[in-house]
């Protein structure tokens, strides 16, 4: 099993890390146009080997992607931050472009490859590739889902004082402020989450899990990192492990939810294949009303791109 992670960043190191000690891959390329980078950065995830117990081989790589031939997953974390200044338009130029490269030279050395898609704004980052690798889009998603996920569950196990290993939520949607958490889909050991808070906590922690980037990004002043890495992880150790998990994961709607020819945030089947079956859920008038809302956004982004002719 071959990874490649392009751009070691923050995003992408934490990934390369964590993926290097779950063990399963026997080599993780880690590339990055900025020289002696990503060779740093793997020679030292390499070096906790002998305390992490793992055998996982790392090697950092400066733009030469004939290094990453063969891949069976490749992850890409490229891009850049929004500055002060910078409309949202230029940010989806300016990554759309750096997506677009790096995808084209992923494709022409792992031809048979499957696409995770970490780099923002996610959704439509996700569709650029789609567009640029032209192959079938169930190898080519976005991680958004179990991230958000993620920051739910964290924020419930804290409102209730327990283990969030016991906990389980879904949701659906763009990433970001639209996005659509499920109360009703979440639970914890099997009991419903509506049966242990009240209407008022769960929406506060709705809201804080809307905002859960911005949040981080105002203590930071950057980007979060460890929890984006491990959950592209996540998703590609239940690609390589053919796991069926059912994680929420930005692919492209083929009419399940009556939606079409959109990159949205849906709870999906990966295995081995990629997204081997989208599950549509039985979602009720409030919750199909917030879902249609959150896609509608989600495709005025998506058309700007278009309108720039990024991709051919």
């Amino acid at each position: 099993m071959k990874i490649t992670v392009v751009g070691a960043g923050n995003v992408g190191a934490t990934c390369a890390h964590v993926l290097a000690e779950k063990d399963f891959a026997n080599e993780i390329v880690l590339l990055d146009i900025k020289e002696g980078l990503s060779q740093g950065k793997s020679l030292d995830i390499w070096q906790t080997g002998p305390v992490d117990n793992f055998d996982t081989r790392l090697k950092g790589v400066t733009g030469d992607y004939s290094k990453t031939s063969g891949s069976d997953i490749v992850i890409i974390t490229s891009g850049l931050p929004r500055k002060p200044g910078m409309s949202r338009d230029d940010l989806i130029a300016t990554n759309a472009g750096i997506v677009k490269t790096v995808t084209e030279n992923v494709i022409k050395h792992s031809p048979e490859t499957i696409l995770i898609i970490v780099s923002n704004p996610l959704d439509v980052m996700t569709y650029c590739a789609y567009l640029t690798a032209k192959i079938d889009s169930s190898r080519v998603f976005g991680m958004a889902g179990i991230l958000d996920t993620a920051r739910f569950r964290t924020f419930v196990s804290g409102a209730l004082d327990i283990s969030p290993k016991d906990i389980q939520a879904m949701l659906l949607g763009g990433h970001g402020d639209t996005m659509v958490p499920l109360p009703r889909f979440s639970t914890v050991a099997g009991i419903p989450l509506t049966d242990l808070l009240p209407k008022e906590k769960i929406e506060s922690i709705v809201e804080r899990t809307k905002k859960g980037g911005g949040e981080i990004v105002n203590l930071l002043g950057t980007s979060a990192w460890y929890a984006p890495g491990a959950a592209a992880a996540q998703m590609a150790e239940a690609i390589a492990k053919d796991q069926k998990r059912i994680f929420p994961c930005c692919v492209l709607l083929k009419g399940e939810y009556g939606l079409k020819d959109i990159f949205l945030g849906v709870p999906v089947k990966l295995g081995r294949r990629g997204i081997e079956e989208i599950i549509e859920l039985k979602l009720n008038a409030d919750e199909m009303k917030l879902l249609q809302s959150s896609a509608k956004a989600v495709k005025e982004v998506m058309e700007v791109l278009d309108k720039m002719a990024v991709v051919a």
